[in-house]
């Protein structure tokens, strides 16, 4: 892989990486769409990798802006329940062709988006939250899977912790644990893939700006705007992108 001369490219990825930004810094729900949004213009395992580092380090930066505000209850239920999921994760990854790891993106991204724009017809907050403790561990690794494959662990957390009826703040802080600690689990499997070229740390190293850069404009923004004004689009976007990236691996 050489490094992209495509313009689209990096309008894409650039949205990507402010997406993701965003969603670190509080906008929960919006990061969902960046993976699926790289898989479209470049390979997927590459573009996770290259995604990686930069989720890294939004973690510090986000985790540090609600190191008060967590739950440690829905933390210790669903993280074991995660590292399975990232072992799963990479079992598939290193076990199937590209184009199936980028129809899988897809689906992800397909089923996520149609989910969001259902749930609240599902009613899924409302009967998750009569389950036992262990469903939260199942709900961790699903989410450990999906972050792996796709970096969109996010409806699955949302499915068990918004069913735990934390308040705003804690859930973002709880949110932003989970996710930091998922992120550096991922580590050794995406070094076990051979993925972090040369090549891909050098876009992270290019892109690494503009994600610690959105990452504190979500922080700061949070608190004014809900972040509900974008999840329509958001949904939409994912269900879009999802079907393209199902036919491109199909066709």
């Amino acid at each position: 892989m050489s490094v992209p001369t495509d313009p689209l490219f990096w309008l894409v990825a650039g949205l990507a990486i402010l997406l993701v930004g965003l969603a670190k810094g509080g906008f929960a729900g919006l990061g969902a769409a960046s993976m699926p949004l790289i898989a479209l213009v470049m390979d997927p395992i590459q573009g996770a990798a290259m995604l990686l580092p930069i989720l890294m380090v939004q973690d510090i930066v986000s985790v540090w802006s609600f190191r008060r505000e967590y739950d440690r209850t829905v933390l210790w239920q669903m993280l074991p329940g995660s590292a399975v999921g990232i072992f799963l994760g990479w079992l598939f990854a290193n076990s199937v062709s590209t184009d199936a790891v980028k129809g899988l993106v897809g689906l992800i991204a397909l089923a996520f988006g149609l989910y969001r724009m259902l749930e609240n017809r599902l009613g899924t907050a409302g009967w998750a939250a009569a389950m036992p403790g262990w469903v939260g561990t199942f709900w961790g690794g699903v989410a450990g899977f999906t972050s792996h494959v796709a970096h969109a662990g996010g409806p699955p957390f949302q499915i068990w912790a918004l069913s735990r009826n934390l308040p705003h703040t804690i859930f973002i802080g709880t949110s932003a644990f989970f996710f930091a600690a998922v992120n550096y689990m991922k580590v050794p499997a995406y070094l076990a893939l051979g993925q972090f070229t040369r090549e891909t740390m050098l876009l992270t190293a290019l892109f690494m700006p503009l994600a610690i850069a959105s990452t504190i404009a979500g922080v700061i923004l949070v608190r004014r705007i809900s972040p509900a004004r974008f999840h329509l689009a958001i949904n939409l976007l994912m269900i879009v992108v999802g079907a393209e990236l199902i036919r491109e691996a199909i066709w």
